[in-house]
């Protein structure tokens, strides 16, 4: 009987285990977590602290007696200190502190990420915040619920800096939020980025844009945040979001390769360097179809997709990654923003030669009530007419995750800007336009592809 041994349970390793059992009835498989939630919703985290979900419980996937009735064992609370590649055979220390001895014929490592603090003075001070696992969001909510701040400095414009900007603003919190580069969201454009800042202004958060946060001390009941030209402000709290980094350090002792920002190196099947080891999730690279060559690019969706295909391998199947195009999507108050594919500072940087253009445009018919303006990016190849990108800005209600899925499927799959605008969609008036604002921004690419300027801003009747 083949043995798989599975080290991590969050999306990564829970998608492996249960598509090893999936695709082989016969195969034991054994699940370590280091901690007590395996199979808990990292991404719904500000959602829990924001009071949008009232109970923390209601995170889990799934309960840990829905995966035991799938005939998988469970080991929470095991901490992995070390793994024999040539035994095949990994040390464990349980919770009452007894090692255990734990064979296997397979094992797939999904030991995730973790926080980057920049080693800032001053972190690890009372108030002061990490947020990436289930224990941190449970000590931040008890923090608030017992001590009820009245201000909170959020260091990090990215994702999870903004959906925590909108969850303390709930709170009640008057909410600073300190990034190091010229706008948030950095993975959008500029400009996008811009359009994003003003909205989170528009309901009190203080956006402080190159800003680095250089120290943070304790003065009484509250913390002092500093930065290179002097004092940022004091705060009941501090809340660091500035990023993660691959934990590996279990793969590097036995000497499994590592590559782009130190991940786990991985083939299309996921498989590392060691014989019958493989890897997924947060620790590893990732193959970025657009670029045709691995990244690393930390996101629940392509873990639960990648654990998938090592799950299946480990269990006997022959199956690769497809890779990712980059596709991501937040929301903050009544704002969604998604993008695709490369930016075109991205694609310049590969060689391309791309060009944006970028168009303001209802998201359904406007004599229908409730149409509302979307800004839609769309970025492709001069040369060859492919498309490259694409990022689109607009309200809750307005299709947004929908339609950055059209341009990802398109990007999946190759198609030009031509391409795009032949594609046979849906429409009905309250919803969309006969030309949907995507095939609309691919018809103005076309039109404007040797224009000087890369703005057109579209707002007549369509």
């Amino acid at each position: 009987m083949n043995r798989i041994v599975i080290i991590g349970a969050s999306d990564a390793g829970i998608s492996a285990a249960l598509s090893a059992r999936e695709y082989n009835r016969s195969t034991e498989i054994h699940v370590l977590s280091a901690d007590n939630f395996p199979n808990f919703s990292i991404c719904g985290i500000p959602f829990f602290i924001s009071g949008e979900v009232p109970e923390w419980q209601n995170l889990a996937h799934r309960r840990i007696g829905e995966l035991e009735a799938f005939d998988i064992d469970f080991l929470p609370g095991h901490n992995v200190r070390e793994i024999d590649a040539g035994s095949r055979q990994i040390l464990a220390s349980d919770p009452a502190g007894t090692t255990k001895q734990i064979d296997y014929d397979r094992l797939i490592i999904g030991t995730g990420a973790v926080p980057v603090s920049q080693k800032i003075p001053g972190y690890g001070l009372p108030g002061v915040f990490l947020l990436r696992f289930m224990e941190e969001a449970l000590e931040l909510q008890k923090f608030i619920t017992e001590r009820s701040p009245s201000s909170a400095l959020i260091i990090g414009g990215g994702y999870i800096g903004m959906e925590m900007a909108e969850a303390l603003h709930r709170r009640g919190i008057s909410v600073s939020l300190a990034e190091i580069g010229p706008t948030v969201m950095p993975t959008l454009d500029p400009d996008m980025g811009e359009i994003l800042r003003e909205a989170l202004a528009s309901r009190g958060v203080q956006i402080l844009t190159q800003t680095p946060v250089a120290g943070i001390e304790q003065a009484k009941d509250t913390l002092l945040a500093s930065g290179q030209n002097g004092p940022i402000g004091s705060f009941d709290m501090i809340l660091m979001a500035t990023g993660v980094r691959p934990e590996t350090s279990l793969a590097e002792r036995i000497g499994i390769h590592t590559g782009t920002a130190g991940a786990i190196r991985v083939n299309r099947r996921m498989e590392t360097n060691v014989s019958d080891i493989y890897a997924a999730g947060d620790c590893v690279e990732t193959w970025y179809r657009l670029l045709d060559r691995y990244d690393y690019m930390p996101l629940g969706s392509t873990a639960h997709k990648q654990g998938r295909i090592a799950g299946i391998n480990a269990a006997g199947g022959d199956m690769e990654f497809k890779g990712i195009v980059g596709t991501q999507v937040v929301k903050i108050f009544d704002q969604v923003a998604a993008r695709t594919g490369l930016k075109e500072s991205e694609a310049e940087s590969a060689g391309m030669t791309p060009f944006s253009v970028r168009l303001t445009l209802p998201d359904h018919k406007r004599y229908y009530p409730g149409a509302q303006d979307m800004h839609i990016r769309i970025i492709g190849d001069l040369k060859t007419g492919r498309l490259l990108g694409a990022q689109i800005l607009g309200r809750i209600g307005s299709e947004i995750s929908k339609r950055i899925d059209i341009f990802a499927t398109a990007l999946h799959c190759g198609l030009t800007v031509a391409d795009i605008a032949e594609l046979d969609l849906s429409y009905t008036p309250p919803l969309s336009s006969p030309w949907d604002p995507v095939q609309e921004a691919a018809k103005v690419w076309l039109r404007h592809e040797k224009a000087p300027t890369g703005v057109f801003p579209i707002t007549g009747k369509t």
